[in-house]
């Protein structure tokens, strides 16, 4: 019976020790939450590369990654988040990516930590929006991810010479009514780049507005030319986003129209637009905007995060990674080689097996997409907010202000020009 004894007192010393084991273990993990402002491809690409590739060299590390939509909106549901844990101790969200607009007011907000100086890959930065957001000084705050940019893309079989500038896009509108189609100022960013760039082609000094300083009188040339914008919309299709528009453009719906560069060449990789869509820069020029890794001032895991933005903006993942940036369609790449008439039958049937099954599996898409926003985003939506708090939304100045290529839209109504 002593031996039995002593058997199992062995026995449950050993359950007791794995036990404490597994417990210290499960305290020693920790997480490391990013909410990314952008599309599904900014968070495909932090959880199917960055991710893995930190968590391969942070044992007990784990990469959480929630996007909280496209545009200035998806960076503005970050902003309420940190708004309405000012204080509290710690803070939810360790790192943060976000468009240009929102580095500004929170920097003035003392929302984000000066970090930077303490990333390795710091000395690489060159941009001078790392230092300046829209006049705003976020010098030692924020890393640029990328600079992104918009074009016309437009379908070679119904437009045989494309435009070249705002202007020949007007007449072409004109004699092609509703063949043009863009998302407005609310339906995504390549609708505003494209309006942005209007204001450019339609005003006295178009380089003072791309190059600043910004001159508050430049304001008052804008009227006509959003007057003019108005009258153009007449002949346009308003399509119902970034999404919509490439969706129309790969169904014949539109011949042109504003799109994301590299949401085009994604779409066109996985066969959802013809290769008979090309792209164009018309002139003078469709401006982009920067995003940016941000820390909050009160993040949980500082020291992580910086570590992590390390490795994000390091050579290997930044630019050595063709395979990830070629999926991604963050390039530039060569293009395959579709002038041969075999490559283009092939591209062709490719196209439209794709939309045979898009149409299959898009409601089911859209539903799945919907459920899984709003269960990330009641994770980030503010408790307690005072809803007579003009500040709850981040308070944006009044000024309809264009500088660097990029837009502060404030508060003005342009619903009657968009």
């Amino acid at each position: 019976m002593q031996r039995v004894g002593t058997v199992i007192a062995a026995l449950a010393g050993i359950i007791i020790g794995q036990l404490a084991a597994t417990q210290t273990a499960a305290q020693e993990r920790t997480t490391l939450n990013l909410v990314t402002a952008g599309d599904q491809n900014m968070v495909d690409y932090v959880k199917d590369y960055l991710g893995p590739m930190f968590e391969k060299d942070h044992t007990g590390v784990t990469v959480k990654a929630i996007g909280t939509g496209p545009g200035d909106a998806g960076s503005q549901k970050i902003y309420e988040k940190l708004e309405a844990e000012k204080n509290n101790t710690r803070w939810d969200i360790d790192i943060a990516v976000i468009h240009q607009k929102a580095a500004g007011e929170m920097v003035t907000k003392g929302l984000l930590a000066r970090y930077v100086p303490d990333v390795p890959t710091a000395k690489l930065v060159t941009s001078e929006a790392a230092k300046r957001a829209l006049g705003a000084d976020v010098d030692g705050y924020v890393m640029p991810m990328f600079n992104s940019q918009t074009a016309i893309a437009y379908n070679t079989e119904m437009v045989k010479a494309p435009p070249s500038n705002y202007a020949e896009l007007e007449t072409w509108v004109q004699q092609n009514p509703k063949k043009f189609g863009y998302n407005g100022i609310k339906g995504g960013m390549s609708g505003v780049s494209f309006v942005v760039g209007w204001v450019y082609a339609n005003t006295p000094d178009a380089q003072r507005l791309i190059n600043g300083p910004y001159d508050p009188e430049s304001k008052k040339a804008w009227d006509q030319a959003l007057a003019r914008l108005a009258t153009f919309n007449k002949n346009v299709v308003l399509t119902p986003g970034n999404a919509g528009t490439l969706d129309m453009l790969s169904r014949g719906e539109i011949a042109m129209g504003p799109v994301w560069v590299d949401m085009f060449y994604t779409w066109q990789a996985d066969g959802k637009i013809p290769p008979t869509v090309k792209l164009k820069l018309i002139g003078p020029g469709m401006p982009g905007q920067p995003m940016y890794y941000v820390v909050p001032a009160k993040a949980a895991n500082t020291k992580l995060a910086k570590e992590f933005i390390g490795l994000a903006t390091s050579p290997e993942p930044a630019g050595s990674s063709p395979s990830s940036c070629r999926r991604l369609c963050w390039g530039p790449f060569e293009s395959q080689d579709t002038s041969s008439p075999r490559r283009q039958r092939k591209e062709s049937r490719k196209h439209r097996r794709c939309l045979w099954t898009a149409d299959r599996r898009s409601a089911k898409q859209r539903r799945r997409t919907r459920l899984e926003r709003k269960r990330a985003l009641s994770q980030l939506r503010p408790k307690n907010r005072n809803q007579n708090d003009p500040e709850r939304l981040g308070h944006v100045s009044s000024d309809f202000g264009i500088s660097a290529g990029s837009i502060s839209w404030g508060s003005v109504d342009l619903l009657g020009a968009i």
